[in-house]
């Protein structure tokens, strides 16, 4: 292709609007523009590396045996309601009706279509396994959309789904899914992480998530060289109180705290550390309002709560739900007296005469003892923090900010189950199988890797995914003889299947350089003054190395180096 032939609008300012590196970069290199509010036109760069990643998505799957299927992104209403996610997924749902008034909505991801099609069609544990996959459009009323494409109303994903008979078939479909993942992003040329994660509205007893470092993620990982998990999964030994606890067997005694009502007040007035304080949080599960105790410095993680009490629907209780079973309001609640279950972080567990509310209003009390001044529950409520350590080697953990490319779960009988999926098994009873769901966003990866992947220039990147290999620049294309060699090269690297473009544009070598930065061609062959002497000049766009190569072989050369770089 001829580059100025393409539609490539590259700009050279930063947009005001763009928050982070790759919504900054990919509207400044043309690869993408707005048209509303979480929703973008992906132009021809972005289209480009769309497909090739898409290609080696498709490429993987296919490895593992799957069969790429397409379904409609309009889903009727009755599916989501058989599986009862048309009241679960809330708002984040587009809903609509159509001239007939029946509703429908917008598919954010595809189990129940493709349950139904197993219901219908699947009879036989001969039918089984089966893997089904698509890429394809999902739909999400995002509340705020940002960050560019991380954060959007519509996106494409490659969703796919199992089918098994037996639990060991379902590991087994698993496993497949967690090495496609792993040789997908690799190819793709990402530096990722595994971790456990949690299943939410999709349901399940596993899942893990491929995540990439990176501050413009919004989502956290606990890290060790031997542990990785989500931020709400997380286990962890938590590091030791910033103070020991008073000696004695002592009984709570109630002082006065006006107008001290956060854990950081408390501990400013009485000048003991957060650590020696017990934050009291109020939470309502399923209905039933249940205290939770963490250490002062410690977060509730609302997953581990739901998994401890088996609640679908949990919030934070409402001031007059406070009053009602405390008799105060909160930042004067405590554990002392109340008669509603109380469960208890295990890092609470041993330690005794610490700072709690004593529920009335601007008093707390000292002295209390978990276990012994009130009874409770102990259970790995907390959010793992940095500095804690690992429970599997006892190193030190880190938490950082991720992005999340890829999700795989075990979904178990959920969507079979609700929605009547059976099958004959060898004794021809009627028996449910178990399935698999694992989703993987397109978008996220083009994302990912300019963020991994960019300096001051532009993007760098990997060239399995850039929307071309080699972009091949003539100082003065007007020039016969570099037009010549120039087009020679070109026409050379095609037919070793290179992705090339020629920069045959009437402009100054500078802007042809910074342009093919912008975007991140990962070769630029530069065609000028050495070429009276036989020679061009290859430049590597990730390691800006320049070497000299002769005109016939300077094809051949980058070809080479992409081959030796994928190895």
């Amino acid at each position: 292709m001829y580059w100025s032939k393409l539609f490539i609008p590259t700009l050279r300012e930063d947009p005001a609007e763009a928050e982070v590196a790759s919504h900054r970069l990919l509207l400044r290199a043309g690869y993408i523009r707005q048209l509303a509010a979480g929703l973008y036109n992906y132009l021809f760069l972005a289209q480009r590396s769309i497909l090739k990643i898409t290609q080696i998505v498709r490429e993987e799957m296919d490895a593992i045996g799957a069969q790429e299927f397409y379904l409609p992104g309009l889903n009727p209403a009755e599916v989501w309601q058989e599986s009862g996610r048309w009241d679960v997924m809330g708002d984040n749902l587009f809903r609509l009706k159509d001239r007939n008034g029946r509703d429908l909505c917008l598919g954010m991801t595809h189990e129940e279509v493709m349950t139904s099609i197993a219901r219908g069609e699947l009879r036989s544990y001969k039918q089984l396994p089966q893997i089904w996959y698509q890429i394809q459009t999902k739909f999400r009323d995002e509340p705020r959309p940002k960050s560019g494409l991380l954060r959007t109303r519509q996106f494409i994903m490659k969703d796919s789904y199992t089918f098994d008979l037996t639990p060991a078939g379902l590991d087994a479909a698993y496993e497949k899914h967690h090495k496609a993942y792993c040789r997908i992003f690799d190819r793709c040329g990402l530096d990722y992480v595994v971790v456990e994660a949690h299943s939410g509205a999709m349901g399940g007893s596993q899942s893990h998530e491929f995540m990439v470092v990176s501050d413009a993620g919004e989502d956290f990982v606990v890290k060790g060289p031997n542990y990785a998990a989500n931020l709400e999964k997380a286990v962890s030994v938590a590091k030791p109180p910033a103070a020991a606890d008073p000696e004695g067997d002592h009984e709570p005694e109630e002082f006065h705290t006006p107008g001290k009502k956060t854990i950081a007040d408390v501990a400013g007035f009485t000048g003991l550390p957060e650590t020696s304080q017990m934050k009291s949080l109020v939470m309502v599960a399923d209905g039933k309002v249940v205290l939770v105790m963490v250490r002062g410095d410690h977060q509730l993680s609302e997953t581990k709560f739901g998994s401890v009490t088996g609640a679908t629907d949990i919030r934070a209780a409402h001031p007059e739900e406070i009053r009602e079973h405390f008799g105060a309001d909160a930042g004067s609640l405590g554990p002392v007296g109340v008669k509603i279950r109380i469960l208890a972080d295990e890092a609470l567990r041993g330690r005794r005469n610490m700072i709690a509310g004593a529920n009335k209003n601007d008093h707390h009390l000292r002295n209390v003892t978990p276990g012994k001044h009130f009874q409770c529950e102990f259970h790995d409520l907390r959010q793992a923090v940095e500095g804690d350590t690992s429970i599997v080697d006892g190193s030190p953990l880190t938490v950082h900010k991720t992005v999340e490319i890829g999700h795989i779960f075990k979904l178990g009988y959920k969507y079979s189950e609700s929605m009547g999926l059976k099958v004959l098994d060898e004794s021809g009873k009627e028996v449910t199988p178990i399935m698999g769901s694992y989703g993987i966003g397109i978008e996220r990866i083009l994302c990912a890797a300019v963020e991994l992947f960019n300096d001051k220039d532009g993007i760098v990147m990997p060239p399995s995914i850039a929307p071309f290999t080699l972009v091949v620049t003539p100082i003065n294309f007007s020039d016969t003889a570099q037009n010549k060699a120039a087009t020679e090269i070109y026409e050379a690297a095609k037919s070793l299947g290179l992705d090339a473009i020629l920069d045959d544009r009437d402009e100054r070598p500078g802007v042809k350089f910074k342009d093919a930065d912008l975007i991140g061609i990962p070769y630029r062959i530069t065609i000028g003054k050495k070429l009276a002497q036989g020679f061009v000049e290859v430049v590597d766009r990730r390691t800006k190395t320049s070497t000299d190569v002769a005109v016939a072989e300077a094809a051949s050369f980058v070809k080479a180096r992409l081959a030796e770089n994928t190895k």
